[in-house]
């Protein structure tokens, strides 16, 4: 298979392509923390990644699902009694986000597959789309590795390995949304606006403390750290709970300790918000601010999501707008860092 060499590159079109890859992989990002708010995401307990996208036909095939699906721990020592009913509640939300992973694979290798034959790749971009789709192809192994730590004794996955699957997303999408702004904003403006280097800096520092704090939330649902200390601004009347650093060595409390996991996480959101602020005061002598508001608005909205979610004891509804408010946030970060750039 080679590039047809009198084709001239389309900016316009692979710019469109890949923001609707973002897209779904935003949606395949929700999906996934809906699938960990439900429960579900232990009740596919085999990982068929050609046959396993047709689901259960018939009552047969579901019994035997269910049958294999109770030989595991979750069954046993969680849903012990639960009916073939519940159990497809909880099947198809697992079901459907392991297909969208491969919708997402086809929408991506296909139309480049396409683009590339056609000439339509800049030489210089096609090592970074095949990459992505090498990277789109360990997030499913990795996803698969989640799952098996919880088809064990404690039918919980590991909060490490929940981590790397959510992270591994998240740079997936960073990826696909720059690309897809670099092909559609054209080059970079280097004879119009010249932004300064703190506002650069600090608009790329923005992408990374929200980077971080998603992970950190991460840790958060892997640990169930969201179901403890559901009082604001306090946890349970303390500033500092006394237990934060309760664990040895110290670097657990970071990773095991659900205190500790809750506190920094809080932490992280006020340090989420002086950052994005910083952005916008910044942006109004940049010219920028229309873009960086809308950041700073998101924020804000990102924060009273979470305080709700945190009082209410994470319901499924908050849960997902909050999960689904910190990629947009992500998101807002990266096109401002990106005009940022394209005017250094």
């Amino acid at each position: 298979m080679t590039a047809n060499p009198n084709a001239t590159p389309n900016p316009t079109i692979l710019g469109l392509w890949l923001m609707f890859c973002a897209a779904v992989v935003y949606l395949m990002i929700v999906v996934g923390g809906i699938t960990r708010l439900t429960q579900s995401g232990l009740s596919m307990v085999e990982w068929a990644p050609i046959m396993g996208t047709l689901p259960p036909i018939g009552e047969v095939a579901w019994l035997t699902v269910f049958e294999k699906y109770k030989a595991f721990p979750e069954y046993q020592k969680v849903n012990i009694g639960m009916s073939l009913a519940e159990f497809k509640n909880i099947f198809w939300w697992e079901y459907g986000h392991r297909v969208l992973g491969r919708v997402i694979g086809l929408i991506y290798l296909l139309p480049l597959l396409y683009f590339y034959t056609k000439g339509l790749v800049p030489k210089h971009w096609r090592l970074r789309l095949f990459s992505l789709f090498i990277l789109g192809g360990l997030q499913g192994l990795m996803g698969w590795y989640m799952v098996q730590s919880g088809l064990v004794d404690v039918p919980r996955v590991s909060q490490y390995r929940l981590t790397a699957h959510l992270g591994l997303a998240l740079i997936i999408f960073i990826c696909m949304f720059w690309y897809a702004l670099d092909f559609l904003r054209g080059e970079r403006k280097r004879d119009q606006i010249q932004v300064s280097s703190i506002y650069l800096k600090i608009t790329s520092v923005s992408v990374l403390i929200v980077f971080l704090m998603m992970l950190s939330g991460g840790f958060v649902a892997g640990t169930k750290a969201g179901y403890i200390f559901n009082t604001f601004p306090t946890m349970n009347g303390e500033w500092v709970p006394q237990q934060w650093l309760a664990m040895t060595p110290l670097w657990r409390n970071f990773f095991e300790n659900a205190i500790t996991i809750q506190f920094v996480h809080r932490a992280f959101a006020i340090g989420v918000l002086a950052v994005v602020l910083t952005v916008f005061l910044l942006s109004i002598k940049q010219n920028f601010k229309t873009y960086a508001l809308i950041a700073l608005a998101i924020v804000i909205l990102q924060i009273i999501l979470g305080i709700s979610a945190l009082l209410m004891r994470v319901p499924v509804a908050l849960g997902a707008a909050h999960q689904a408010g910190a990629v947009a946030l992500l998101a807002s970060c990266l096109f401002v860092t990106h005009i940022a750039h394209k005017y250094k």
